[in-house]
């Protein structure tokens, strides 16, 4: 008999973008005092992945290092030992290793886990959930690409995943035929997604309506301030903030 996940928790989450971060103060985005911050106020803690070059698996948002560190790579070509001196926006802070953010929280808040996976997935979801596989704490996976999720559905049935999407404009990178797929999330219904992440600038959308009708839980993202708030608040059920 299959064991029907518990997604109640789901709802009314407010959840602190890229950990409790300020990117001009000694916190920035996806470092470990933005993860302590949120952990000693009991807030869950949303940040990206990537895989290095030699497997480890780093804290990092950007496809880049330039913004953060003033370093012109990409993060996928560097090792760890090639990122590991530099310095998150000119502060003291490091780029985290993933054990080592899951070392930290032990289980104090919930983690809510992004996937930066190229159209080809598998090898970053699964030396992840390697690791997860001995977390003892709540946590949840997404990614925007299908495939990661269709992935987790496939090898970790029991890890509760997300569907990332909005509505690419602007991204001119992505053909129109990618752009519709994702925006409309047609590829669900392999993927099987059990949340869906959407982002505010592309509400309301139809197809997000839809599927909150029918019971899937809506995360709203990236909350910039109380106006956000109030919006997001008409389309979802949890909120990834910056600010309130």
């Amino acid at each position: 008999m299959k064991h029907k996940k518990d997604l109640d928790f789901l709802k009314g989450l407010y959840i602190a973008h890229r950990g409790l971060h300020d990117n001009n103060g000694p916190a920035p985005e996806n470092s470990m005092p933005a993860f302590e911050n949120a952990a000693a106020r009991n807030i869950p803690i949303e940040f990206d992945l990537h895989l290095l070059k030699d497997n480890k698996i780093a804290v990092f948002h950007d496809d880049n290092l330039k913004r953060m560190t003033g370093s012109d790579k990409n993060i996928k070509d560097c090792t760890y030992d090639e990122i590991k001196n530099l310095k998150l926006l000119k502060t003291d802070c490091a780029i985290p290793l993933f054990e080592e953010l899951l070392d930290f929280v032990n289980g104090k808040v919930l983690l809510d886990i992004e996937f930066k996976t190229d159209i080809k997935a598998g090898l970053l979801e699964e030396k992840a959930s390697l690791l997860l596989d001995n977390y003892k704490g709540k946590f949840i996976v997404k990614s925007f690409s299908p495939f990661s999720v269709q992935w987790f559905k496939q090898h970790r049935p029991g890890f509760i995943r997300g569907q990332l999407s909005y509505d690419f404009i602007g991204e001119d990178s992505i053909s129109p035929l990618t752009k519709f797929i994702c925006k409309n999330m047609l590829l669900n219904p392999v993927a099987k997604p059990d949340f869906i992440a959407y982002g505010l600038q592309s509400l309301p959308s139809k197809k997000v309506a839809y599927l909150r009708r029918r019971g899937k839980p809506i995360f709203v993202w990236t909350i910039n301030g109380s106006a956000d708030l109030e919006k997001a608040k008409q389309y979802g059920d949890s909120f990834i903030f910056n600010s309130l």
